[in-house]
């Protein structure tokens, strides 16, 4: 079994990721900001380790990351709010992220992404909603870059609702919703299948199976 530092690791998919995990057999390490989140992820089965990907240096990244075989980006800035924290959170978080993982000797490291952020934009795109999808989009090209043994997901618009276990995934598939749990599920079984590492690949609710639907994807 394995150990997975999740950067971000109180936001909505990673509190399931680490439900996953857990019932997967593997111990993941939470890497949180703020100090009250603790006992709510040490309930849920995670080590919670201190970090602000804003503030902190890479060393502090790699200090966070010891002891752990692969890294999960799932923090976020989210669609809304401050233009720059899109830059500071989902560029500069994964940046950093990608950085400390090869100083600490780790390989493995998968990204939450987000669904058609390689498509052109309407020179009317409302600024926010573009520097989020620039962000998403750099931070995938510095990590397909990075020679690590990288997995990108990229999944549709979120929902809260309850997981169906199935999905549709594919280099690009047309634009619809995933519920965060299923999301979660789909980042847990990446990580323990090998052929997705080099991977890049969108994902919507669909009526496959997750594991089914992950067997097919290739490099």
């Amino acid at each position: 079994m394995s150990t997975f530092a999740i950067v971000g690791g109180h936001g909505q998919v990673a509190r399931h990721l680490i439900t996953d995990l857990v019932r997967a057999g593997h111990t993941p390490v939470a890497l949180v900001r703020r100090e009250e989140y603790r006992a709510e992820l040490e309930q849920l089965g995670a080590r919670v380790r201190m970090l602000d990907l804003e503030r902190d240096d890479v060393q502090a990244f790699v200090t966070a990351f010891t002891g752990c075989d692969g890294v999960v980006f799932a923090a976020g800035g989210g669609p809304d709010g401050d233009i720059e924290r899109k830059r500071t959170v989902d560029l500069g978080g994964s940046l950093t992220s990608i950085e400390a993982s090869r100083l600490a000797g780790i390989r493995r490291f998968v990204q939450i992404s987000a669904i058609g952020v390689d498509n052109a934009l309407p020179d009317d795109a409302e600024p926010v909603w573009r520097a989020y999808v620039e962000a998403k989009r750099d931070a995938d090209v510095a990590l397909r870059a990075s020679g690590l043994d990288w997995t990108i997901v990229r999944p549709g618009a979120l929902t809260d609702d309850a997981p169906t276990g199935a999905v549709r995934a594919g280099a690009e598939v047309d634009r619809d919703a995933i519920t965060r749990a299923d999301v979660a599920a789909v980042v847990a079984a990446v990580l323990d299948i090998p052929t997705t590492i080099g991977a890049q690949f969108e994902v919507v609710g669909g009526d496959t199976p997750i594991t089914e639907a992950l067997a097919s994807l290739r490099p």
